[in-house]
């Protein structure tokens, strides 16, 4: 099984734990159905369509409604912690969450004492509770963009408001970032960046980079980056490598937008039909090579 812990940007939407499935354009879990948009629907979106083709396994979601108050986050939050005895899962992703230092090291010590500990991936909110608690090493991947991976290697900055302007400034290099990031301790042991092009890392530097095929209108689009969250995560949930899933999906990714010929009026769900089809061609390439 796989867990996505995350939220929705609905504050009348209640705390829900269950199976998610999706029909169409809308997902449901525990009775409640969810447009597939940008943030974490686009996530569970890009999963289940993923999962189509690797062979279905259960995704549970533990989701909120959250406008940015922290309200919903803490009821997933407390959920877990108080619920830790249930979780048997080959993957966790963490997403869209309020950052909250104290509640994040309850769940990292509570995921420490299990038995059989999960493929820890974290994306936005939980990613700088990490890093701001120095925890950020006990995750398998963090999923940044360019501008989050400035606050990884801002060794200061206690928060992404105070990360500091020569290190945002757009003369810096991302391998640069990303080495400055893992100098002080400050990334996962694996790192997906994405951007224009996107990068996977590790500790010794960048692994690969991934840049075509190129769909110019996706620059504008809110929620690719949430699927390629969302595509890796179900990768690394059958076991594979963590450098090869955040190849292959920044690479479906791509292909999945490039094949819904996006505008700049696309929406994201549009890319995420794509994704079953684009991960089927990387997957026959990587076998031909």
């Amino acid at each position: 099984m796989l867990a996505v812990v995350g939220t929705v940007p609905d504050p009348d939407f209640p705390l829900a734990v269950g199976r998610v499935d999706m029909v169409g354009d809308r997902l449901s879990i525990d009775g409640k159905h969810i447009w597939v948009n940008r943030g974490t629907p686009a996530l569970l979106g890009a999963m289940v369509n993923t999962l189509k083709v690797l062979g279905q396994k259960d995704i549970i979601g533990f989701i909120a409604g959250d406008i940015g108050l922290g309200d919903g986050s803490r009821k997933v939050y407390q959920y877990l912690v108080e619920n830790r005895f249930q979780m048997d899962f080959n993957a966790i992703v963490f997403h869209y969450l309020q950052p909250d230092v104290d509640w994040h090291n309850k769940i990292l010590f509570m995921l420490n004492d299990l038995g059989k500990k999960p493929v820890l991936i974290a994306d936005a909110g939980f990613m700088y509770a990490a890093k701001m608690s120095g925890q950020a090493q006990a995750y398998d991947l963090f999923t940044p963009d360019v501008g989050e991976l400035s606050f990884l290697a801002d060794e200061i900055a206690p928060h992404p408001f105070y990360t500091r302007g020569f290190i945002l400034h757009d003369d810096n290099k991302v391998p640069d970032l990303i080495g400055r990031a893992y100098l002080h301790g400050n990334a996962a042991k694996n790192l997906l960046v994405k951007g224009s092009t996107d990068y996977i890392a590790d500790k010794n530097g960048v692994i690969f980079s991934v840049n075509s095929p190129i769909a110019e209108a996706m620059e504008a689009m809110g929620g690719t980056g949430d699927t390629v969250t969302g595509i890796v995560t179900a990768l690394a949930g059958t076991g594979m490598s963590i450098s090869k899933a955040a190849k292959i999906a920044a690479k479906v990714n791509r292909i999945a937008g490039f094949d819904a010929n996006p505008t700049p009026a696309t929406q994201v769900s549009q890319i995420v039909h794509h994704i079953p089809q684009a991960l089927e061609k990387v997957l026959k390439e990587s076998y031909d090579q």
